[in-house]
């Protein structure tokens, strides 16, 4: 069992090999050197500081941290002979030989190989001399016009020239001006070929192969293989050119197994990957370079698609059991990657770019594997030109590309470069070979059968007295008569669920929105006293998904079941290019009855000093989630993310996903008995526009919000998005999502029966007036989520205030870490404003690693012993410090000293604890020091770090009595318990801004 696994890299195809090992049971722990912000702490998989470049610091630091494996992504160390050596200290590597990735590493050996074993390939010649090129190019009889520099070039060292003047100037380009520096001492001059370019990978064991499936890149920047060449915009797999024809079993054969044979008759066996670049011509494939690991982008394609244990799989072709333990791959599933690239790539580019919507990637089922991409200050931002790609698996490669186009549409980063049209050759060749049905032209009249089979039953089920709700005819019929109607008015309302769908979408959360839809209908209807009766659906999406349809359909139904109306019928409109790939719109339709004198409102009967009763909603209900997404994005809260509103481990798309509250059972029986005047559904418009609408001109609404109950997430909402009194007043609910009219004499009786059922308050009697709403959401939820502040010894009392950002803290440790447990403890605490984020420590295994472990802290080891110096090291832990995010770091029995670089940049943001009253007894062996000198109090100090060892700032002292009695070691275990109190209280201190260094190096204290 590998336990530990090591990945060589930092680009997106590593952050797909770490991800893929990652599944594995028999891998406990992924590293990646040097990583991306994708693999920094995500799972079993972290990132590593250490250099892959000095093989023999790579060999010890895997011996020391017990990694059982290496995996290389990139050429370059291959071709350096990572393999070679790290075999040779004793550590498994996975990866050809130095000598074996000369396919990839010499152009120049590549060609003359295939030529010596009869591997089809273009012509071509190799030379040292630029004048023999050009005579070469100017004189072949076929079209020279490919240039290669022979070495490894960053994958940039290819030239497709358009003619032979071009072709020339490339090779002087290469050899005269050193355009790819010593790889271009060897030039290799090829045919052009023509005709479709395919990547055929394998596993190799040095003996047998094992073909992955086939794949396709994407070299042009932009759609229509148009724009410059890149490292690659995106790829696909399979590729229904090869895999729907003979070809992928004759480029086994005579490609790839008899490569891996001629390598291994020449003494060199090949084991690893091996990725061989074809040109399908009309001649048949032919080899136009080889690589010795895995492609990228293709890697992200072809991962997903495998179905077998990755580590297994590497294990079995390092150990020569290829044969015996072929990989399994998915059959029926196609995969489609889409990378993005910052603006300007492949030419210059801007880094340090923030990028948003990763949270909605994996809230959509797809994944995003990460390359050119960093972490500052807690956000995730661009490091290189390409980004990160979107890999999306399906049935089809048609629905691959819709579901990965739409992913890309979710990341957004300021001049995003991206294709849209991955797959497009492959599309138009499976077109090519069939006839056009309409389904071709994006509606799948099958597909909508198959969703009518699946709702018919669900209709049924919401059959009533006057309507037997049988889906099928051209208009579904209701029988007023049969449903006991003597004098009728027929009431109708239409709605949607607005933006709402846009976070159900994100979510998966499909089937939620069939309720939100049929209340936002009936309650409009019972606003006018009508019973629903009947309710007809509208779905309209780009391409039918049927599983997502039939989750909206179940849901309606369900909620007519609930209103007690019928689902009568409805209708489903698959029209493509209208709505990008994922989307859908609803809406819903909905036809009730009131007896004539029933009708309501009674504006004539409403008069001044009548009362209002509001009844609970359930939260935002379906209006304002335009403004809720904004509020959102502006705190940088995924759907995912942890509410900071709502019960406690609820997410904020499962807060915002509540459904409206469906009135109709709860009131009807009270609006027919004649004592509601009016009723209003608070719906868009909020308090301020709706209860207008059912009272006459000539009277105005009093209501205080102190009477009634506001739900947490508006208190957020109101709070976090900056919203005045108004604006939140006209836009949400605020925790009413209907409002009674009654006169003063029926008001009791009325709050009774709801109070029975339903949370309701009288909250006002008779331009709309709201008092106290501000004061009343800044208190909501208030027993649950108040803020508390921090004294000096720790302890918490109540400030009745909302709950304020935590401070994130990084500690570094050496030890046992008894201090950091102090801490620990301490950030548990409800009241904290302090959040440990990440463990450091110079020392592996020590006793304060698993400390943190246990408290569910992400840990970081940053061995002192493999950095050439303290610069070196000082600056590791500074980029851990800021992958995370770090505000505030402790320095919690950190053994080490540390630069002046450091201490400058952490200035004010650098706490130590010393075991003295300093400034008495500075350095090491303080209480001896004490104990020497006679003292009679001692004690430790908590301050802020400056260059001179304790010299900094002091925050927090507590002292010590010393016992005739003491000694050094009685002494430190109670100064030690002093540490503990101490300790927590100055975090506190800082954390809560209450205490801070000024730019004189003193302390500053908040003043209230």
């Amino acid at each position: 069992m590998a336990g530990r696994v090591l990945v060589v890299g930092g680009g997106g195809r590593e952050h797909a090999l770490a991800w893929k090992l990652a599944q594995s049971p028999q891998v406990q722990q992924v590293l990646v050197a040097p990583g991306n912000a994708g693999t920094a702490g995500c799972g079993k998989i972290s990132n590593s500081e250490v250099s892959v470049s000095n093989h023999t610091i790579l060999a010890q630091f895997c011996k020391d941290h017990h990694v059982g494996l290496v995996v290389v992504g990139p050429e370059v160390p291959l071709a350096a002979g990572i393999v070679d050596d790290l075999t040779a200290a004793g550590v498994p590597c996975f990866g050809p030989s130095a000598k074996a990735a000369q396919l990839e590493a010499s152009k120049s050996f590549s060609k003359a190989f295939m030529e010596r074993h009869g591997i089809p390939t273009a012509r071509y010649g190799s030379f040292t001399d630029p004048q023999q090129a050009c005579h070469y190019i100017r004189t072949a009889d076929f079209p020279a016009l490919v240039v290669k520099a022979s070495g490894l070039a960053a994958g940039k060292g290819v030239i497709v020239a358009r003619d032979q003047d071009e072709a020339c100037q490339a090779v002087m380009d290469i050899m005269k001006d050193g355009a790819f520096g010593s790889a271009g001492e060897t030039v290799v001059v090829e045919e052009l070929l023509e005709g479709e370019e395919v990547s055929c990978l394998c596993f190799s064991d040095g003996h047998s192969v094992s073909q992955m499936p086939p794949a396709q890149d994407h070299k042009r920047l932009q759609d229509s293989d148009l724009g410059p060449n890149t490292g690659g915009m995106g790829a696909y797999c399979p590729t229904p050119q090869v895999t729907l024809t003979d070809l992928l079993q004759q480029i086994t054969e005579t490609v790839l197994q008899k490569t891996v044979d001629g390598m291994r008759e020449e003494g060199t066996p090949y084991v690893g990957v091996l990725y061989a670049g074809l040109m399908l011509t009309e001649r048949g494939p032919k080899v136009l370079e080889f690589n010795c690991r895995f492609g990228d982008p293709e890697c992200q394609v072809l991962l997903p698609l495998l179905q077998s244990d990755l580590y297994e799989v590497i294990m079995n072709t390092m150990n020569g059991k290829l044969a015996s333990n072929a990989p399994v791959w998915h059959q029926d599933s196609s995969a489609v990657t889409v990378v993005m690239a910052s603006g300007g790539y492949p030419g210059s580019y801007k880094k340090g770019v923030e990028i948003t919507g990763l949270s909605l990637i994996q809230d959509m089922g797809l994944q995003i594997f990460h390359a050119g991409t960093a972490l500052k200050e807690g956000s995730v931002v661009s490091s290189g030109g390409r980004v990160l790609s979107v890999t999306a698996v399906k049935s089809s490669l048609e629905l691959a590309l819709q579901a990965a186009n739409q992913g890309v549409a979710a990341v957004g980063f300021p001049d995003a470069v991206y294709r849209r049209d991955i797959g497009h050759r492959a599309i138009a060749h499976l077109k090519q070979h069939r006839g056009l049905t309409y389904k071709d032209s994006g509606v799948d009249i099958a597909a909508g059968n198959r969703l009518v089979d699946v709702i018919k039953p669900l209709a049924k089920a919401t059959s009533r007295s006057g309507c037997n709700a049988e889906l099928g005819g051209f208009a579904g019929l209701f029988d007023l008569k049969a449903a006991g109607f003597v004098d009728p008015i027929l009431v109708s309302g239409t709605d949607g669920v607005g933006t709402k769908l846009k976070i159900a979408q994100a979510c998966g959360q499909h089937g939620i929105l069939g309720q939100d839809l049929v209340a936002m209908c009936v309650n409009d209807v019972l606003a006018q006293g009508a019973e629903p009766l009947f309710f007809l659906d509208y779905f309209s999406c780009g391409s039918l998904d049927v599983d997502v349809a039939a989750s909206v359909v179940r849901g309606i139904a369900k909620a007519c079941e609930m209103a007690g109306c019928a689902l009568l019928g409805g209708e489903t409109a698959e029209m493509p290019s209208v709505y990008p790939p994922g989307e859908y719109d609803l809406a819903g339709f909905c036809v009730g009855a009131v007896e004539r004198g029933a009708l309501l409102p009674r504006l004539g009967d409403i008069s001044e000093g009548h009362m209002l009763i509001g009844v609970a909603s359930s939260g935002v209900h379906s209006n304002g989630f335009s403004l809720v997404r904004k509020i959102l994005e502006k705190a940088k809260l995924s759907y995912s993310s942890p509410a900071p509103f709502g019960k406690s481990g609820q997410t904020v798309g499962e807060v915002l996903l509540t459904p409206t509250k469906i009135y109709s059972p709860l009131l009807l029986p009270i609006l027919r008995s004649g004592a509601v005047k009016a009723y209003a559904h608070i719906t868009g418009g909020g308090l301020l526009e709706n209860i207008p609408r059912v009272l006459p001109q000539e009277l105005a609404v009093d209501l205080d919000a102190s009477q009634w109950s506001i739900p947490p997430v508006f208190s957020w909402l109101h709070k976090e998005g900056g919203l005045s009194e108004e604006e939140m007043a006209r836009t949400f609910n605020c925790g009413l999502g209907a409002v009674l009219v009654v006169a003063p004499v029926d008001a009791q009786r009325v709050l009774s029966q709801l109070q029975a059922h339903e949370e309701a308050w009288i909250v006002g009697a008779e331009p709309v007036v709201v008092r106290n709403l501000k004061n009343s959401l800044l208190n909501a939820g208030q027993a649950s989520s108040k803020e508390v502040a921090v004294k000096a010894n720790g302890g918490c009392h109540d400030n009745s205030m909302v709950p304020r950002k935590r401070t994130k803290v990084g500690v570094l440790i050496s030890g046992t870490g008894t201090n950091l447990q102090a801490l620990i403890e301490q950030a548990k605490r409800p009241c904290s404003s302090a959040e440990i984020v990440v463990v450091i420590s110079n020392k592996p295994g020590v006793q304060g690693l698993k400390r943190a472990s246990l408290a569910g802290i992400q840990t970081r080891v940053v061995d002192h012993k493999l950095y050439g110096s303290r610069a070196e090291f000082d600056g590791t832990i500074d980029r851990v410090l800021e992958e995370f995010g770090v505000e505030l770091v402790c320095l919690a029995g950190f053994m080490r000293i540390l630069t002046g670089t450091f201490v400058k940049k952490w200035n004010g943001k650098l706490l130590n604890i010393h075991p003295s009253l300093l400034p008495s007894f500075k350095g090491v062996n303080a209480q001896k020091q004490a104990l020497q000198a006679g003292v009679r109090v001692t004690g430790c100090t908590v301050h802020f770090v400056a260059e001179e060892v304790d010299a900094g700032a002091i925050i927090v002292q507590e002292a010590v009595p010393v016992l005739g009695s003491d000694t050094e070691e009685s002494l430190s275990d109670r100064i030690r318990e002093a540490e503990h109190r101490a300790f927590p209280a100055a975090l506190e201190l800082v954390a809560s801004g209450a205490v801070s260094l000024g730019e004189d190096g003193q302390i500053e204290a908040l003043t209230e």
